[in-house]
């Protein structure tokens, strides 16, 4: 149906306002980074025209250089209006894919690799702008089982299994792949998500001391009493044990990292199965965008992440 409406003109894209918002926030970034051929800070941009130029060796470019909108086959508006249905909505990519004139893999690939670019600089962007919180961090784990071998050549002794050996989301009668642990940590607006092999003490500490580079030493840790959390030791940490109660009579409760397993979950399904690296990155993805919608900044916080590569 969506295609349908496309087709008839009924849903028709405009990257123009975004076009023009994108290349005059990267050229004000620019005019405070180094030139890329000299180093000195003596960069200047006109008005109507998309180059730059160092008033100091005369080199000139792009304003799209060493951002992910460099060399693409969508223009920059096109590009961020596909990240945002892809991240925000429960739109596939094959879905998002059908707005635009041009074929799938394009579409895919620009936004795997853009999405990549953007959960670089989320944590450059945060630190500029979010003060230390001193509010609770609320952990908690829940499985997801990856879909095997989406996308990657199956082992020999597979084809017994009665799938193809073609690349593809493949349909195997047996496993269905990995089972990861998605770790999730809420503090103030900040989401972390991260997807782990097991619920082990080792990988659910990489998920607090990401909050803790982003939002400051965590003081006090609010869990669900679970026996993976006991080798966690913090200074403060307060239990609600689920078999008893939700929230306890002081207040403590993981209602927020409950509540975003209820928009994930929905959101993964659209995948129709992920690879162990493809879930890994989605999810931190989710987080993070989450993240800025939470914030109150979630197109200026977006382009910031994009173009903060200016300055490496």
């Amino acid at each position: 149906m969506l295609r349908h409406l496309v087709e008839l003109t009924s849903i028709v894209l405009r990257p123009e306002p975004l076009d023009q918002k994108i290349e005059r926030h990267c050229k004000q970034m620019w005019e405070e980074a180094p030139c890329p051929d000299c180093g000195e800070t003596n960069i200047k941009a006109g008005d109507s025209s998309p180059r730059l130029w160092c008033t100091n060796c005369r080199y000139t470019f792009t304003y799209t250089r060493n951002t992910p909108f460099e060399g693409r086959t969508l223009t920059p508006g096109e590009i961020l209006i596909a990240f945002i249905l892809y991240a925000d909505t429960l739109l596939s990519i094959n879905q998002v894919a059908q707005l635009f004139e041009t074929v799938y893999d394009t579409v895919h690939t620009t936004i795997r690799e853009v999405e990549a670019a953007f959960e670089r600089g989320f944590h450059l962007v945060w630190t500029e702008f979010q003060e230390d919180a001193d509010s609770p961090t609320q952990i908690d784990e829940t499985g997801q089982k990856c879909s095997g071998y989406k996308g990657q050549s199956p082992p020999r002794d597979g084809l017994s299994r009665g799938g193809s050996g073609e690349p593809g989301r493949s349909r195997w009668e047996g496993a269905p792949g990995d089972t990861m642990t998605l770790v999730g940590a809420c503090r103030d607006t900040l989401r972390v998500l991260r997807a782990e092999d097991g619920a082990k003490p080792d990988e659910l500490r990489q998920t607090l001391d990401e909050v803790e580079i982003l939002s400051g030493k965590i003081e006090e840790l609010w869990h669900d009493g679970w026996h993976g959390y006991v080798p966690l030791v913090y200074e403060n940490e307060k239990v609600v044990p689920h078999s008893e109660e939700f929230v306890t009579d002081d207040g403590v409760h993981v209602n927020q990292v409950e509540c975003l397993w209820s928009l994930v979950d929905p959101w993964l399904q659209k995948f129709r199965g992920l690879s162990k690296p493809g879930l890994e990155q989605s999810v931190r993805t989710y987080g993070f965008v989450r993240t800025l919608n939470l914030a109150g900044a979630p197109l200026g916080g977006l382009i910031d992440c994009f173009a903060v590569n200016l300055f490496h």
